[in-house]
Parts: structure tokens; C-alpha cells; sequence
């Protein structure tokens, strides 16, 4: 889309290579997050802002990964609104004081922005809740998302004041900033550019519910990495990209990565840890010392379960408080003797949503004191107001078990700190009573939903929908023995400090550097428009071949190669109807009535289908079967490669079990070779079986003189040593020892097979075969890594090259020639329903069928051509 005074369809700023460029070469970390890691209040006496760091804020606790000469600048707004009159002012002095560049959204922009689209829609969606009724969310909105849009526009122009393209990296928060990268890649194509999503993503059947998902999955792809906290919100996305965008990833040297338009994205994988520093000093403050003796009273002789959420519908308190409600059921022994603190934080969000589930909060907590309590016991106490950090180190501390209940949460760092807490520090060990290598233990009931747990291998998982379930790890945790409880204390604590924010901003940024070393090896240009743009990236010799150029070298030579694949090339994959049409056929032919020519088409399908679509091309070489069947013109006959085909008895077994499990799969059984494809299965599934597949078939077949090969969308097995390349060769070398060796050479394919064609030609001009070096097209169908020096962009840019290799052509088709094609053409494409009339009810008119259209358009390119070759 296309947003006037947003963004526009030029693309003025290039690679950044302008005057304008700072001229210090120091490299930065620009740290792009939706809020400044800052505090802000105004003074009571002078009315003037004051600003303060946030200590616990993410973005200021991740600079202790980098090295200490590293610069970091922070772009974000501010959490409170500023006069238009002081906005210059404050900016300057966060600047100068901070290295903070604010970013002053209008009072309607942020509010659209932040509490519409982003937390009333994507954060929702993310979380898997779909606005099916008006009750439950709310519906797509496109004045929310332009708001949205205008934001991060407003994000980019910030960044692009203060960034240096060519030394900087770009590390952005989240998903309030998604296409954010769309901006900035737009005007810097070589930015080095980082995105880690904090939330969960949502699999490819919710997030595809999402009007404006290709606009968000690319403006995520104009990043070089893109961090996920788990492989599960890393595996959604990627299943995302394949199956709205068509593209495939891999994993190369344990990376994970894709090709976009020929750049290699990279996902990153890793959660984000605690600061063990900022904790570790809040343990030792006297005000949490304090407060753990005020607790360790309170609750003396009781055990504690502490859960610390904020009040939304996805953190599960209402079910937690359900859990522990049955577990007081089903063991009254407990009563007296057991308490649930859970302490809610502020809700981030507004809406009926949140408050419905705070009233059903409160009423569970009061349901249950009203059942079970007594003067002297509340079961439930339910602490909703501000807890300062020191009061909720100090629950970490003394809680004998933590739960953590979200039915979808992206990370949730509570358990990290938890386990810390239980640590404890000898500040902490003194006050309590402790000696300091007294056993350390800690329980943990956590949601298989939230992002951590993957990491917490000792703690006890839960589905948070199963009541029952829940209660007994609740029982199971208190129960457990000590050596137990210690062991997996132990096992989480290594982990915890071991991975912690530092550990995950550090590896971040290795990974982005890494990402980004081959920026300048290539050629850039931008493509496409408005939030649709995204970067061509070339290798410094690959190009576009320009039909003039090749045209030229054509009419100077005298003795001409021309080797052409089928599929994706000379027809469409897209296309219903894969007969080559019309306007392709009188190219071939005049290409082949040229006696300086050898025409060949070299494609993977059978001898029978290419013989009856290119019939009418007399003097066209056919190689069928990759090669295995080939033959010189249509008067010769096919010669075939000798080859041991016995292992067909092996694999067509095994294809028919794959067939038959795979939906929407089928297999084609050729003479040389058994193909299984996948292209109309479920595109998971179907790659995933054709990988299995594969790996079956080498297996059965290592002894066997066969080649499995998976291409695009097809699983095939040949015979050993039939190849594309094999053909060029045998064509190469025949003109060669018929004296009359090739000084233009012309190759254009698109599959991973046409790349044995393009490294066997070059080779054999590299090679003393060849008296002198002819002029080589190696041409490619489609913007993508490949041996070949030129691409075109889809199989309409191939037919128009061969119509002007045809022009060029001399001397013209013969008039036999001219004549016989039409009456193929007429003959074979024309079925007699031409000569029965349609009606159209109501029309009043009588009109011909589709075919008398074609037959007509045919007769008319046929009498332009006589026209053209007939002599005056």
C-alpha cells in the first residue's frame, strides 16, 4: 500500500552514500524500542521536566553485552506527553544527558497506535484471540493500522537523523515497530538492521486472519535478523513466510536462515535472561531485609505460593486461583498451613477484556477466603496496587513454591527471578538466620505456554486450562523432598546465570554482525512500492540481460548454441496450460530454420509430451528425461543413454506409500525416471515428507547406480550420471567434430537442474576444446543465487528475448515452413466445437466460442508473418 505524505515510491535515498553521511566512523548500537528506558515527572517548584534512567528497563540493562567503548543511543517515546514548545529543548538535553532521541507522537497518532492497533489488535492476535464477536476484541480497523503505520514512519525519520548507514547497527524492539524496517531499508538499502520480537507469534492459521499480514511479514523481512524467544514462535513465523510468501527456509552450520530476493535473512533463537547484577543489589538493599523478617512473621509456620502477574486475560490468575481452590478441596490437611500471594501489576492495556478479568479475580479470591478462611487464615491474599521491587524481592526470597500460570505469554521472566531470589546473598542469608552453604531450593509450577518454559527443564509444566492438573503440581511441589527441590534449584540457577541479559544482548549482536558481512559484496537496488519494498541483492556480476545486448552479439556471430529448459522458462509454472503457445512456437521455428543455429530444448518431462507439444518446430533438438532421451530434429530418431534401471522396481513401491499418506500428492513415472510431487499438498507437511522421502530413498538406494535430487516442489530419482549438463557437452562436442565449433552460446533455465547446464558450458569454454571463446549467455529465470552471469525476471522476459533473437534471424523461415505451422497450428489446437455457436440468455446476440477467437489471432500472426518473408 501506498500512504500519501508517508511513504513514497522513489527511492531518493539510495544506499546512504551521500555528502550528507557523518564523517565519524565509530561504530554505534542505535537500540529502537516503543518506549525510553526513562522516567519523567515534573518538578513541583519550577514546573520543569525531570528525567531519571529506568534501572530495570530492558533496553539500558542489554548495553552490558557490548564492549565498554561501545556508544548506545536510544530511540523511543517518552511515557508522558511534552508541550510542542519544549519538545527541542528536552530533546536536546536527553540527547546530551542520555543518548536518548525522543520521538514526539501527536496526542491522536499515539493513541491509535499504541492503545488501538497494537493493543487492541496485534497484541490480542499474537496471543491467539481472534475478534470473532464484538464482545471478544476488536475488529480490523484501517484508521488503526495508517495510525500504526504513520508511528513508525515517525520512528524512522528519528533514526535516520542521527544514523551513519555504513557503520551503525539497528536494533529494534517488538512489535509496535514492525514495519519500521520497511522505512529504514528503504532509504539505506545496506542498513544493518535487527528485529527481536518480545511477544509470541502466533501460528500461520491466526496470524493469517490478519488483513495487513503481507505488509507486516515484509516489513519483518527487510531485517538482516529476526530474534524469537522460542523455536515455536521462530517455527510460526517461518511457516508464515512459506506459506503466504512462498518462501523456504534452511538451517546451514546450526543457522537458520532464508533467501529474500537475494538477500539471506537470518532467525535468531534465544530467550532473554535476567540482569544478575540489578537483582543481586535489590537483594542486598536494607529495605528487602526488612521486609523478609515482616514476611517471615506473617506467614511463620505457613508455606508460601507466590504468583506475580499482570492483570490481563492471558495471565491465567482466574484458573490459577480454580487450581488452588480444588487443591484446598481435595486436601483439607493443607488448610491452615498453605497461602497463595499473588501479586497483580498494573494492566499495560484498557478495555472490557481487562476488566472482566478482574472482577472474576477478585470474586474467585473472595470465594474461596469466604470457604475455606477463619479469623487467624486467608487463604488467598490478593495484593493489587504498586509493589515496589525491594517488597516483591523480598516474596522471591521467602515463597516455598512459584507458578506461573499464562495461558500465553511470549517470555515472562518471574521464574529467572524467582529462582535468584532463593539464592539468596549473604546480606539476605544473615538476616534470615541462614549459614551460607546451607542447601538452596526452589519449586517451579509453570505454564507449557509462556516462553521460558523450555528452559526450566526441573520445573513441573502444566497445561493451565487442566484445573486438576494444576492442582496436583501445586501438591507435588510442596510435597517434593528437600534433596529434590535442591537438585532442581541447582540445575536452573546454572542455567539462569549463565544466560543471562548480558549473554542474549551479546549473541544477539555477534549473530547481526555476521548477518551483515557480505553487505557491500554485492549490488543493491530497491524494488517495489510503499510497504511492499523490499531490496534486490546481487552478486557484483550477476545482471539482467538486456535483450539489445544479446541481440547484438547474436547477429555478429555465424555458429550459434541455444539450449532452452521448458517449465519455468519458455512456459509459465503458473500457467494451466503448459503447450507452448503460439507466440513461442514461431519464434522456435525461425530460431531453427537458421542454418547458423542449433536449437535445443532440455527438459526433465517425457519424449512423448515434448514431441506432440513442438511438433510443428522441425528442426528443434529434443532432450527428454534431463537428458536421457535425446534426438537432433524431428525426422531423427531418439538415442537414449545406456543406463541400469532395475532400482525403478525399488522406488516406485516407496513413492506410491509417500503418495498415498500425502494429500494432494502424485507421482509421474517416466521412462528413465520416477517423479513424486507436492506442489497442490499442504506445504508443511508436503516438504516435510519430501524431505523424509529422501532421506528413505538414498537409504534403499546407496548401492544402486540412481541420483535422488529434490527440486522445487518435486522429489525425483534418475538414472546415475544423466544430467542437463551432459547434454550441452555431447551437443558442444558434436559441432566441435563437425567443424563447425560454436562462437555464441545460449543458455536459459530455472531449476536446480539448468545449473548443471550452466557450470558444464562454462567449463567446456574454460576447457582447450573449443578453438576460441565463444560469447556465453548463461541466463537464469527468476532474481536468485546461481552459477549463471545473467537473470531474467520470469518466462514472459524469455519469450521476448527469443522474439528478438528471432528478428534478428536472417535469412526468414521459408514459406513452407510458414505454412506448415499453421496448419498445425489449425489442425492440432482447433477442436469442432469452433463451428458451434453459444448463447448468452438475455443477450439478444449470438457469438462464437473461445476457440474461433484463437483460430482468428492465429491466422492473423500467420498472415503477418507471410506478409513479412514474402518477396516483393
Amino acid at each position: 500500500m501506498t500512504i500519501p505524505g508517508i511513504i513514497s515510491d522513489s527511492n531518493e535515498g539510495g544506499d546512504g552514500d551521500s555528502d550528507s553521511m557523518s564523517s565519524i566512523c565509530r561504530e554505534r548500537k542505535i537500540v529502537v524500542a516503543n518506549m525510553l528506558p526513562l522516567h519523567a515527572q515534573r518538578d513541583g517548584e519550577t514546573a520543569k521536566w525531570c528525567f531519571s534512567l529506568d534501572e530495570d528497563s530492558l533496553l539500558l540493562q542489554l548495553t552490558d553485552g557490548f564492549p565498554p567503548e561501545t556508544e548506545v543511543i536510544y530511540v523511543g517515546s517518552l511515557k508522558v506527553e511534552i508541550e510542542a514548545s519544549e519538545q527541542e529543548e528536552i530533546s536536546q538535553k536527553l540527547l546530551d544527558d542520555f543518548k536518548c532521541v525522543p520521538t514526539f507522537l501527536p496526542h491522536d497518532i499515539q493513541k491509535y497506535f499504541y492503545h488501538g492497533f497494537c493493543k487492541q489488535q496485534l497484541w490480542p492476535l499474537f496471543h491467539y484471540m481472534l475478534p470473532v464477536c464484538r464482545d471478544h476484541g476488536d475488529r480490523f480497523d484501517r484508521q488503526l493500522w495508517l495510525a500504526y503505520v504513520h508511528a513508525n514512519k515517525i520512528f524512522s525519520d528519528k533514526v535516520m537523523e542521527i544514523v551513519n548507514p555504513e557503520y551503525d547497527f539497528i536494533w529494534i524492539h517488538d512489535y509496535h515497530l514492525m514495519v519500521l524496517p520497511t522505512f529504514l531499508r528503504k532509504s539505506y538499502n545496506r542498513v544493518k538492521l535487527g528485529f527481536f520480537l518480545h511477544s509470541p507469534f502466533p501460528s500461520s492459521e491466526i496470524y493469517r486472519t490478519l488483513p495487513v499480514r503481507d505488509e507486516i511479514l515484509k516489513g519483518l523481512l527487510n531485517c538482516d535478523l529476526i530474534g524469537f524467544h522460542t523455536f515455536d514462535y521462530a517455527r510460526h513465523f517461518l511457516s508464515c513466510c512459506s506459506r503466504m510468501l512462498g518462501l523456504d527456509y534452511e538451517s546451514k552450520r546450526g543457522h537458520i536462515g532464508l533467501d529474500y530476493y537475494g538477500r539471506r535473512v537470518y532467525i535468531k533463537i534465544l530467550p532473554v535472561g535476567i540482569h544478575m547484577g540489578r537483582l543481586e543489589s535489590v537483594l542486598n538493599l536494607p529495605s528487602t531485609c526488612n521486609r523478609v523478617k515482616e514476611i517471615r512473621e506473617q506467614f511463620k509456620d505457613k508455606k508460601l505460593i507466590l504468583g506475580i502477574d499482570d492483570m490481563d486475560i492471558f495471565k491465567g490468575i482466574s484458573l490459577k486461583l480454580l487450581a488452588f481452590e480444588q487443591l484446598l478441596q481435595q486436601h483439607q490437611e493443607l488448610l491452615g498451613k498453605l497461602v497463595l500471594v499473588q501479586i497483580v501489576n498494573p494492566a499495560r492495556s484498557i478495555g472490557k477484556d481487562v476488566q472482566e478479568a478482574k472482577k472474576e479475580t477478585y470474586s474467585t479470591a473472595k470465594r474461596i477466603n469466604e470457604v475455606f478462611g477463619c479469623p487467624d487464615y486467608e487463604p488467598v491474599i490478593l495484593i493489587d496496587r504498586p509493589v515496589p521491587r525491594y517488597e516483591k524481592t523480598a516474596y522471591y526470597a521467602m515463597a516455598e513454591c512459584c507458578i506461573v500460570n499464562a495461558v500465553r505469554d511470549g517470555m515472562n521472566l518471574v521464574p529467572y527471578k524467582y529462582i535468584v531470589c532463593r539464592q539468596g546473598s549473604s546480606l539476605m542469608d544473615e538476616t534470615i538466620g541462614v549459614r551460607m552453604d546451607f542447601p538452596r531450593t526452589s519449586m517451579l509450577v509453570v505454564s507449557e505456554f509462556i516462553g521460558c518454559s523450555p528452559s526450566l527443564s526441573g520445573a513441573i509444566r502444566v497445561n493451565p486450562w487442566d484445573i486438576d492438573a494444576v492442582a496436583e503440581a501445586i501438591f507435588l511441589a510442596i510435597t517434593i523432598p528437600d534433596t529434590e527441590k535442591q537438585l532442581r534449584h541447582e540445575k536452573h540457577y546454572r542455567y539462569v546465570i549463565s544466560h543471562d541479559v548480558a549473554y542474549w544482548a551479546r549473541s544477539f549482536m555477534q549473530d547481526l554482525e555476521r548477518a551483515c558481512k557480505d553487505h557491500y559484496d554485492k549490488r543493491c537496488c530497491g524494488i517495489g512500492l510503499g510497504l511492499g519494498f523490499r531490496v534486490l541483492s546481487l552478486s557484483p556480476s550477476f545482471r539482467k540481460l538486456r535483450i539489445d545486448h544479446i541481440v547484438s552479439a547474436y547477429a555478429k556471430t555465424n555458429r550459434r548454441a541455444i539450449f532452452l529448459d521448458y517449465d519455468g522458462t519458455i512456459v509459465s509454472h503458473s500457467s494451466i496450460v503448459k503447450s507452448p503457445s503460439p507466440e513461442v512456437v514461431t519464434a522456435l521455428n525461425t530460431l531453427c530454420n537458421d542454418p547458423k543455429n542449433t536449437v535445443f530444448i532440455v527438459s526433465g518431462r517425457r519424449r512423448r509430451t515434448l514431441s506432440d507439444w513442438l511438433e510443428p518446430c522441425e528442426r528443434l533438438g529434443l532432450a527428454a528425461e534431463h537428458g536421457y532421451f535425446i534426438r537432433w530434429n524431428r525426422s531423427s530418431d531418439w538415442a537414449l543413454l545406456a543406463a541400469d534401471l532395475e532400482w525403478k522396481e525399488i522406488v516406485e513401491p516407496i513413492m506410491k506409500v509417500y503418495t498415498e499418506a500425502t494429500d494432494g500428492s502424485y507421482m509421474e513415472i517416466k521412462d528413465s525416471a520416477l517423479v513424486w510431487y507436492h506442489q497442490d499438498a499442504d506445504p508443511d507437511f508436503g516438504s516435510c515428507q519430501a524431505k523424509e522421502l529422501v532421506v528413505h530413498l538414498e537409504n534403499v538406494l546407496a548401492n544402486e547406480p540412481a541420483v535422488v535430487w529434490r527440486g522445487q516442489h518435486i522429489v525425483e530419482v534418475k538414472p546415475q550420471g544423466v544430467t542437463k549438463g551432459l547434454v550441452a557437452e555431447k551437443v558442444l562436442s558434436t559441432m566441435v567434430n563437425d567443424g563447425s565449433p560454436p562462437d555464441f552460446v545460449m543458455c536459459i533455465g530455472d531449476d536446480r537442474s539448468d545449473e548443471d547446464m550452466f557450470e558444464c558450458i562454462l567449463n567446456t569454454v574454460s576447457s582447450s576444446s573449443l578453438p576460441a571463446s565463444p560469447e556465453i549467455f548463461a541466463c537464469t529465470v527468476g532474481q536468485k543465487p546461481s552459477k549463471a552471469k545473467y537473470y531474467l525476471d520470469d518466462s514472459t522476459d524469455v519469450v521476448r528475448l527469443l522474439q528478438g533473437l528471432a528478428n534478428a534471424s536472417s535469412p526468414q523461415p521459408r514459406h513452407s515452413a510458414i505454412f506448415q505451422e499453421f496448419f498445425w497450428l489449425t489442425t492440432k489446437k482447433l477442436s469442432p466445437s469452433i463451428l458451434q455457436p453459444c448463447h448468452y440468455v438475455g443477450s439478444g446476440c449470438e457469438i462464437f466460442s473461445i476457440e474461433i477467437i484463437f483460430w482468428l489471432r492465429t491466422f492473423t500472426v500467420w498472415f503477418w508473418r507471410c506478409m513479412m518473408a514474402w518477396p516483393l
